[in-house]
């Protein structure tokens, strides 16, 4: 579905999902205009999408639960078309293991929760069980995740410095709401992550300079980060997969730390229930999985059990319906 150069933009910008034209062309190996041509054709599409998103514990924007979902027998495809227009719902996949879908679902307070969980939960009658997780902490973050196909040159050229989450020692802190400005500014950017800031300014009328300062403060407080969205399979990653596991507490740092350093790990958090550990991983290939499991997975300090749910298709990220299938 796309060559070489398009996969080489695609990595560019998952490195920083508003690089510079020039920056992302240099490394990509082609000129300005083919780069900004192939970009919006992959947009067109829709198989690339570049979003801004706040980090919910440094905003207070929110909290995240991940909830596993077995739907009634035939109905995960219509349990899942519920569930993605749900405002509500972050992340959406269908999967095959011991769950049907994976669910991302962030709400303000308890109160929102209660109701989304229990009162308003979307697609209920189509639900034979569910069990949640309430992320707590992040390890490594998406938006941070290097597909690996651009040398490290280019890392350090396109990327602002930002700290791993791993490596974060602000976790302590309160949050630090967003004001108004700010909120307006993201809302502009969660459907088109590349708007340049005249557009906002003219959309929000406010001023160029105004509306570049907000977005500088958020980028320098770690507030705002930038999602690059594109199947994994396109960069290829042939196996995409929820990893689900039961660390002892005394060990649930040190396990973090060392599966955040895997190459294939895109979104990594400590949860509570009876996972405790849960990421999101890619690998090359699905047959890679035998050799993880065996040597990644079982090198894990304090490792209890463990479980993977395979990805069948993607239809939320970042707030953003992503797959083929919806009109």
């Amino acid at each position: 579905m796309i060559d070489a150069l398009d996969r080489r933009i695609i990595a560019a910008l998952q490195l920083n999902g508003r690089a510079p034209w020039a920056g992302i062309a240099r490394w990509a190996g082609t000129s300005e205009s083919t780069a900004q041509r192939r970009f919006n054709a992959l947009r067109e599409r829709r198989l690339l999408h570049v979003v801004g998103a706040v980090e919910l514990d440094r905003t207070g924007s929110g909290c995240s639960m991940l909830v596993r979902v077995q739907a009634r027998p035939g109905k995960g495809l219509e349990l899942a078309e519920l569930l993605a227009v749900c405002p509500d719902v972050r992340f959406l996949a269908l999967v095959t293991g011991t769950a049907d879908l994976i669910v991302d679902f962030v709400a303000r307070d308890n109160e929102e929760l209660l109701r989304l969980l229990y009162t308003d939960l979307p697609g209920a009658h189509l639900i034979a069980g569910t069990e949640h997780v309430a992320v707590i902490r992040t390890f490594s973050s998406a938006a941070l995740w290097d597909t690996g196909l651009l040398p490290e040159e280019a890392v350090a050229d396109l990327r602002p410095a930002q700290q791993r989450s791993c490596e974060r020692g602000d976790w302590d802190k309160p949050p630090q709401p967003l004001t108004a400005l700010e909120r307006a500014v993201v809302g502009e950017l969660a459907t088109d992550g590349r708007l340049p800031v005249t557009t906002i300014a003219r959309n929000l009328d406010r001023s160029e300079s105004s509306v570049a300062r907000a977005l500088d403060r958020m980028i320098a407080r770690g507030s705002l980060h930038f999602r690059t969205l594109a199947e994994p399979a396109l960069l290829g990653y042939e196996a995409e997969f929820m990893l689900w596991l039961s660390i002892d507490p005394g060990c649930l740092e040190a396990a973090g730390r060392q599966l955040a350093k895997h190459p294939g790990t895109k979104f990594l958090a400590a949860a509570t229930g009876r996972f405790n550990l849960v990421g999101h991983m890619v690998l090359p290939r699905r047959t890679d999985l035998f050799r993880y499991t065996d040597e990644v997975i079982g090198a894990l300090p304090g490792l209890n059990a463990s479980d993977v749910t395979l990805h069948l298709v993607t239809l939320k990220g970042a707030w953003t319906r992503m797959d083929q299938f919806d009109a």
